[in-house]
């Protein structure tokens, strides 16, 4: 990654949903490559949000709206003139988006909208990032990986909301951005884990609150097969593809799959058994399963990013797990700083990538 370490240094950069979980590694690393960091979020202020937790309010340039408030968004893009946008703003979460399907459909869709038209208007931004989802795809129950010219589709609100984006940024990128040979892209990458993570029906935050209070790990759907990857694989795709399309925006723009290998899709319980045997305690309860529709088994093939971006996956799932259950444990049971555990475990990273 030494090429990416020159490219960032001293670039401007915007990254909305900054003060989510995604959003807060990709600060944190992109202050690391010596970037200067625009960030908007909503709503930091919860208790143990890791943006907070990292002190990144002090460290980049922070302003709290609402994605969907065209003029600030506007505002903010005009005043600061970045080079390059990771726009991450979404509503995130599947179960939440059965609970609130025109919230999500709102913030996910008309969120993108904003940043896209904003971004049409100026010539100083180059190259563009927009993370949908690996669930954006029609799961047809194919075995193999979905590849990036695979049908968009989605039953529950969350996966039609980015599939719906999809489209919109294909329209933009074909109809305003190829025009001005600008770069724009939209990526999909599988459930991501790692440290910092403290959202409510997750897989990983709702084990390390029960393990932290001694409480049985309550599961539904413990035989749904996913593709597990660290937080930092999709982020080191953003950052080499936002590199790319800065220098070459006509080859590189699209759709691109950062996923995991095909092996490395594993069932939910054998992830929580990985976590219980590197926490070093804990048990196990089966709940009935849960009554909103999620997708089962769900792959993507990331061969493109392979070939084109030589981008590949640094550590195995086992890997991923271990990963993310030391960040939890340092901070929890040995009361390290988010701030240090953090970027150690992101330099222990790169040095293997």
């Amino acid at each position: 990654m030494e090429n990416v370490k020159k490219f960032y240094k001293n670039k401007r950069v915007l990254v909305t949903g900054a003060t989510g979980f995604k959003g807060s590694w990709l600060c944190i690393w992109l202050l690391n490559l010596g970037a200067k960091v625009y960030a908007t979020g909503y709503n930091p202020n919860k208790n143990k949000t890791l943006f907070k937790s990292l002190k990144l309010s002090e460290k980049t340039h922070l302003k709290i709206f609402d994605i969907r408030d065209f003029s600030k968004i506007d505002n903010l893009i005009k005043k600061t003139k970045p080079q390059i946008i990771f726009h991450l703003a979404a509503q995130p979460l599947v179960i939440d988006s059965y609970k609130k399907p025109y919230l999500t459909f709102d913030i996910n869709f008309r969120g993108t909208l904003n940043i896209l038209e904003v971004a049409k208007k100026y010539n100083f931004i180059k190259s563009v990032i927009c993370v949908t989802s690996d669930k954006c795809y029609e799961n047809t129950g194919k075995i193999k990986g979905y590849k990036e010219t695979d049908m968009l589709g989605g039953v529950d609100p969350y996966s039609a909301s980015k599939s719906s984006t999809e489209l919109l940024i294909k329209s933009y990128l074909e109809s305003f951005f190829r025009r001005s040979k600008r770069g724009l892209s939209s990526v999909r990458a599988g459930n991501v884990i790692g440290g910092g993570d403290w959202s409510d029906n997750r897989l990983i935050p709702d084990c390390i609150r029960s393990l932290s209070k001694n409480k049985k790990i309550l599961l539904r759907n413990p035989n749904f097969s996913r593709p597990w990857q660290l937080v930092l694989e999709p982020l080191k795709g953003y950052l080499v593809l936002a590199k790319k399309q800065f220098e070459e925006p006509l080859k590189f723009s699209g759709a691109w799959n950062f996923g995991t290998e095909t092996k490395d899709s594993v069932s939910v319980r054998k992830i929580v058994e990985l976590i219980i045997n590197f926490w070093g305690n804990g048990k196990i309860k089966l709940l009935n399963k849960s009554k909103f529709h999620e997708q089962q088994n769900l792959q993507i093939d990331s061969s493109k990013a392979k070939k084109f971006l030589s981008w590949k996956t640094t550590y195995n799932t086992k890997k991923a797990v271990e990963v993310t259950t030391e960040w939890y444990s340092k901070i929890l049971r040995s009361k390290e700083s988010a701030d240090y555990v953090t970027k150690k475990q992101i330099k222990e990273y790169m040095k293997h990538s």
